[in-house]
């Protein structure tokens, strides 16, 4: 590390999940470029989604609650980057900022958490089952109609002893989280993506820059994978053309296969009674094209009232 280059702020929620990917950013620029352990600064930013508990995300304004503040720092250049969970993030973001990566996506499936039994069928009619995801709780419809899902709010280990103390038979909760934590053994059973598709951007942790800052995403590029950003690209190009909040049940997963890209996704009613589903298929270089596609031949299968126009 030469002396001329500057401390890298590196921006990110306080939550135990939030900090574990922060460090992996650190960590991994800090092996990249064989810097010292000062080289990158991690500083907690506290959000407006993290002061909300008591009610859904979708209520108090959606998916920009958890990114606005951390934003509002790059901005303002109190950061150089800012690390996030990808599915938190906003299909479009503010001027001035653009996603430079995302770090090796890990396992993109949903875990089940019960109190007792090991699956969804173990589950009794009117079972209590929380989750604060409107995707989930309408898959969870879908495939249980006969459920009481619930909101549950709250970082993993609130949810988690919400479980554990019999307030919640169980919950629904993402299986990378889990498994960064170190609480893959508190999973009961992880759902296939054939039966419960994952949120866009689940398991991939992303890299948020100031637009035009070359010598920043030059110091980043190294630690981003190339995979991940094509899936990504497909997942929020398809989301962006739904115009996608956290108030339209919403369900996309890209997955790269040598040069061809394929995308599932899915839109639900929020009792999951009604489901639409579409399956496409590109090569890798037209990523972007692929989502948009997918995300037009999706509005034009949905009954408008279930997606914002």
């Amino acid at each position: 590390m030469t002396q001329s280059l500057p401390k890298l702020r590196l921006g990110t929620r306080g939550s135990p999940l939030a900090l574990w990917q922060a460090h992996a950013v650190r960590d991994a620029l800090l092996k990249a470029h064989r810097w010292p352990d000062e080289a990158v600064e991690v500083q907690v930013i506290r959000t407006t989604g993290d002061a909300i508990t008591d009610r859904a995300l979708s209520e108090a304004g959606g998916k920009g609650l958890f990114t606005k503040e951390l934003e509002e720092a790059l901005l303002d250049r109190r950061i150089d980057l800012a690390v996030h969970s990808a599915k938190d993030m906003p299909t479009r973001l503010p001027d001035g900022l653009h996603l430079v990566g995302y770090l090796p996506r890990a396992d993109v499936r949903d875990a089940l958490i019960l109190r007792e039994g090991v699956a969804l069928r173990d589950l009794k009619p009117g079972a209590k089952v929380g989750t604060a995801s409107l995707r989930r709780e309408a898959q969870l419809r879908r495939l249980r109609p006969d459920l009481d899902v619930s909101l549950l709010r709250g970082n993993v280990h609130t949810r988690l002893a919400k479980v554990e103390n019999g307030d919640f038979d169980g919950t629904l909760l993402a299986y990378a989280g889990l498994s960064r934590l170190g609480l893959a053994d508190k999973v009961s059973s992880v759902l296939e993506t054939t039966d419960f598709l994952p949120a866009v951007g689940q398991g991939a942790v992303a890299i948020e820059t100031r637009f035009g800052d070359i010598a920043v995403d030059a110091l980043v590029v190294p630690v981003v994978c190339p995979a991940t950003g094509l899936a990504l690209r497909v997942e929020r190009a398809y989301l962006g053309q739904l115009d996608g909040s956290c108030r339209t049940p919403i369900a996309g997963l890209a997955q790269v296969d040598g040069e061809e890209i394929r995308f599932r996704g899915a839109v639900l009613s929020p009792d999951g009674a009604r489901y639409y589903e579409i399956v496409r298929y590109g090569p890798r270089n037209r990523a972007l094209e692929l989502g948009i596609a997918a995300g037009q031949e999706m509005r034009a299968l949905v009954p408008p009232e279930l997606l914002p126009h």
